[in-house]
């Protein structure tokens, strides 16, 4: 028998993720070994011989380093016949029971170890998060006048969205706008609030030339058609007496050609980096020849990718009040969701964390990372965003996949559970219970669609446009988000609605799941079924801050427990106990 089960306490004891210093012990259980090695590694590599403490346990206690980092181990095992036999990590390294190596170094074991003085902003432990794509989803008048003659507005708030081809590149150009505003999300904070909402999430609402403003054309302007700084600052003080916060998308590892940093047509009245050395920008992006070939994000040439070593570059994002992070936190925005956050040096990461905290000591600094974000490879380098120096948390698509696999059964509980247990023992619990738990999103098709299996995903945007739900793929889809919805309201962390999911918007990817809400004809019962999942969320201290198990029941049935004692699961006083049993079945 060769055991090591690192869910379980008896094998590693504490579990999960451990403050820096801490001491831990190990044990292996085997009935089969003359002696057992445990070999480890962070700063370097070290082997020891554990102890045989009682019949077929192996043990050996340690002190982990005084520094944050991944620390990693795995097995030795020495037979009787004289075999040797490495042991590590699941195949899958998702933790749990170990696996053995014919051949080569284990996959190892992993201890997320992190600074003791972690902490993420208690707001975000549990709370209700609300995405919104600005031009979609309110219309109310501004105080501004959008002069862009390149913007094609519908005239109607219910008609589809245009799928506008250039005439030169032949490619698809999201300038169709219908006109969302600040203020018409402001109108809308009492329907928010009902919905049981505590934070509002926006998408880039910079100046910008497309609908979806991920061209930022100019950081400390908001987008004429959005409204003003003043709206802005009036929408996060109404959002405030409501009980409410908005955190806002921060794009910093591109901006648009068509901006005034560089400026690739002429529209702004700066010398742009596309106009030569002489720009104060011209630093901030790399000319492989001047002017046309240039890096861009993902070699989209409307997008060029900014030198986030740049020192220039950092001030302008990180100088204290003035800079673009601590700018717009001053003007209400209670912190930042950082666009491919793995795209961003974890230098640069650190420092934009300290701007945003010094601004606001609560700030919230959430990252786009569609990976496990504890052991995430970038670019050649190992990256760990959860041990206290980089990120709050994260957007959780992990979860998300693993949801939408269950319900549509794709993957049995079995893996639900596994992928729940894996994230309790390698992120730190002030990132775990801040998690942005999602199944939709600006980037993915609605999902209605998804789960009724209309997303299109292997036709072209035009083939994708003419798709609409049967009445019956439509109420099997609203069957299977209710019990989605059922699961982020269980989960740790923060249940995230894209906005029109509730109300039972469909569409296909983009720029299909940006349609804009549909106001006068919303699903109101299911409208009213995840209000009602939202709002007791919001009031269930055992859902927001108690202990969490998860099993399942069988292929099909997934049980959901929290608890909470005199301690919640982030160390704190409970304020008052209780358990909540939530038990889905696909």
């Amino acid at each position: 028998m060769l055991l090591h089960d690192s869910h379980k306490l008896f094998f590693r004891e504490p579990a999960g993720p451990l403050p820096e210093g801490s001491e831990v012990t190990i044990r292996l259980i085997c009935d089969e070994a003359t002696s057992v090695v445990l070999r480890t590694w962070m700063d370097e590599e070290l082997c020891y011989t554990m102890m045989l403490t009682e019949e077929n346990v192996w043990e050996l206690g340690l002190r982990l380093p005084r520094h944050s980092g991944l620390f990693w181990y795995s097995f030795i095992v020495y037979r009787r016949d004289g075999r040797t036999i490495r042991y590590g990590n699941a195949y899958d390294k998702l933790g749990g029971e170990g696996a053995i190596y014919e051949q080569g170094d284990p996959e190892s074991f992993q201890i997320t170890v992190y600074q003791e003085s972690y902490r993420t902003p208690s707001y975000m432990h549990g709370a209700n998060i609300y995405q919104i794509f600005p031009d979609r989803f309110r219309r109310a008048a501004t105080a501004s006048v959008d002069k862009r003659t390149n913007r094609l507005m519908h005239k109607s708030w219910n008609e589809d969205v245009m799928l506008y081809t250039n005439p030169r590149s032949g490619s698809y150009e999201p300038i169709d706008f219908f006109g969302g505003t600040l203020t018409g999300i402001q109108e809308k904070l009492p329907y928010l609030k009902s919905l049981g909402i505590d934070i509002l999430y926006l998408n880039p609402i910079f100046q910008a030339n497309s609908n979806h403003r991920y061209d930022t054309g100019d950081y400390t302007k908001i987008d004429p058609l959005l409204g003003t700084e003043e709206e802005f600052k009036a929408l996060c003080a109404e959002a405030e007496k409501l009980g409410m916060r908005v955190m806002l998308d921060g794009v910093f590892s591109h901006t648009g050609d068509d901006s005034v940093y560089f400026n690739r047509y002429g529209n702004y009245n700066s010398v742009g980096a596309y106009q030569g050395a002489n720009s104060p920008y011209y630093t901030w992006y790399t000319f492989r020849q001047f002017p046309d070939d240039y890096r861009c994000w993902w070699n989209f040439t409307t997008l060029p990718e900014c030198r986030k070593d740049n020192p220039d570059y950092q001030h302008f994002i990180f100088k204290a009040k003035d800079g673009v992070v601590p700018r717009w936190i001053h003007a209400g925005a209670c912190g930042w969701r950082l666009d491919v956050a793995d795209e961003l040096s974890m230098d640069f990461l650190r420092k934009l964390r300290v701007a945003a905290k010094k601004a606001k000591p609560d700030a919230v600094v959430l990252g786009e990372v569609w990976e496990d974000a504890s052991n995430k490879v970038a670019y050649g380098e190992t990256r760990c965003y959860c041990t206290g120096d980089t990120l709050d948390s994260v957007m959780n698509y992990p979860l998300r996949e693993a949801i939408l696999s269950f319900i549509t059964g794709q993957t049995t509980a079995h893996a639900l559970a596994r992928l729940v247990r894996h994230q309790e023992e390698v992120y730190p619990a002030q990132f775990r219970y801040a998690l942005m738990n999602l199944i939709g999103s600006h980037d993915r098709s609605r999902v209605l669609n998804v789960l009724c299996g209309r997303d299109g995903a292997n036709l072209t945007r035009a083939e994708q446009s003419t798709i609409r739900l049967t009445p019956d793929e439509y109420s099997l889809a609203v069957n299977r988000l209710r019990k989605c919805v059922d699961i982020l309201c269980a989960l740790p962390g923060c249940p995230t609605i894209y906005y029109g999911d509730e109300a039972g918007l469909t569409g296909c990817a983009d720029p299909f799941c940006r349609r804009p809400f549909p106001w006068g004809h919303e699903d109101k019962e299911l409208q009213s079924y995840i209000a009602a999942k939202l709002s007791h969320r919001r009031d269930s201290e055992v859902l927001k801050y108690g202990h969490c198990a998860i099993e399942a029941k069988d292929d099909d049935t997934i049980v959901i427990t929290r608890t909470l004692g005199a301690v919640d699961a982030l160390g704190n006083p409970a304020l008052s106990r209780g358990k909540e049993v939530v038990t889905v079945k696909r």
